[in-house]
């Protein structure tokens, strides 16, 4: 909860400002805790009417600004800018409204001496476990400057390695939708009108072409039912999307459809490679390393085999042979994991792992956009020079009997 207080410092001079504390008790510690005298303090209504308003709550922060913070945040470290200065100085100097309110407050609650990785904690929509706990052991270990720079190399890969991923989509679905919105305006304005040009000759009318007429007097006659349909289907997956079960099998068809298959699986291996190699850097221990790797892996299918693996290796069980057990992870993996062990370089060899599945999925991206230009032009050529031929064929034939 948001609280707005009123206190005074020990020099007498007048401070207003908000909290974010659970309780008012806690609310009052925390202000305390900076020095001041609390002479008022109230719970933030507005504040909390528009949370409970919002519909899709609070607004998560772009990766992009995130890497960014991480890489200023490393650099002042290493240039011996104290925490507080550090993060009023990037408040005062990011782009990202929503950023600069979150390092305020960071910043206030670092002032009321509060640990960093508590005061980012508070913060989940820019913040997850996994960054937390990488400031926290580098707050533990002594080594702050090093664990914001691992953060921000890591946060710089994932973040390369998804937009390419995600970007390469983009080209074909656009395609897809600008073909669909033509051969609709084409079935539902131009056919008809030349579909009665076919009608008055008198002449025999092609099985195709009888086809592509039936299929545009449905989208004439039956089209805004259609149109209706097809908004209560995508409102459906959407909602669907959004369940347990849908997320479960949407993240089960990315590792599985024929076409995503093989991007998608090396994407989550390079990140669960990638993810444990710069927390072991950081000291953290290999059960925990896991653990977060399971909450940041994006893949329901995969966080549950990582929360599996966690369980095998605290029942005594070694890492590659928690590995080994789940046919999704490849027998390579689990093999340069075993060698690790048994070398004492298991950090080497997960970045090694992650480097490998990263240059994996940036040549599949690759690969596929290579391939989808020609395929996709081939497709929408035969559709085309099939809707057309059905159609014009018939009028070039009746222009050719006429003359």
């Amino acid at each position: 909860m948001l609280f707005n207080y009123e206190a005074i410092t020990n020099t007498g001079e007048k401070k207003t400002g908000s909290v974010d504390a659970k309780s008012k008790d806690l609310a009052i510690t925390a202000i305390q805790n900076r020095g001041y005298i609390v002479s008022s303090i109230k719970e933030n209504n507005a504040q909390k009417k528009k949370l409970n308003i919002s519909f899709f709550g609070r607004k998560s922060i772009p990766m992009k600004d995130i890497v960014i913070m991480s890489r200023q945040m490393s650099t002042l470290f290493e240039s011996q800018v104290a925490a507080l200065k550090a993060f009023n100085l990037l408040a005062e100097n990011t782009q990202n409204e929503n950023l600069a309110r979150i390092l305020d407050e960071v910043a206030e609650d670092i002032k009321g001496g509060v640990y960093i990785s508590q005061a980012l904690a508070k913060h989940k929509e820019a913040f997850s476990d996994f960054y937390v706990n990488m400031v926290k052991s580098g707050e533990e270990s002594g080594k702050l400057t090093q664990s914001f720079s691992y953060l921000a190399d890591y946060l710089d890969r994932q973040y390369q390695l998804t937009s390419k991923t995600k970007n390469a989509l983009i080209y074909p679905g656009f395609v897809i939708g600008v073909f669909i919105i033509v051969m609709t305006m084409m079935f539902t304005f131009i056919i008809p009108k030349l579909a009665i040009i076919i009608k008055e000759s008198g002449m025999a009318i092609p099985f195709f072409t009888k086809i592509i007429m039936s299929v545009s007097d449905l989208f004439v006659k039956y089209g805004i039912f259609l149109l209706i349909v097809i908004i209560v289907l995508i409102m459906y997956i959407i909602h669907f999307s959004r369940s347990a079960s849908g997320k479960m099998y949407f993240d089960r068809l990315k590792i599985t459809f024929p076409i995503f298959r093989n991007i998608y699986t090396k994407l989550y291996l390079s990140r669960i490679s990638d993810n444990m190699d710069t927390m072991l850097s950081s000291s953290i221990p290999i059960v925990r390393a896991i653990e977060l790797t399971s909450a940041v892996v994006e893949n329901r299918i995969f966080e549950n085999i990582l929360k599996d693996i966690a369980e095998s290796v605290k029942g005594g069980s070694s890492l590659s042979d928690a590995f080994s057990k789940h046919q999704e992870i490849p027998s390579i993996m689990a093999g340069m994991i075993r060698v690790g062990e048994e070398t004492g370089s298991l950090g080497n060899i997960l970045k090694t792992l992650g480097r490998f599945y990263n240059r994996e999925v940036n040549e599949a991206v690759d690969t596929m956009v290579s391939l989808i230009e020609p395929v996709m032009i081939i497709m929408l050529g035969l559709g085309v020079g099939v809707l057309l031929s059905s159609i014009l064929m018939p009028i070039y034939n009746i222009a050719g009997g006429v003359s």
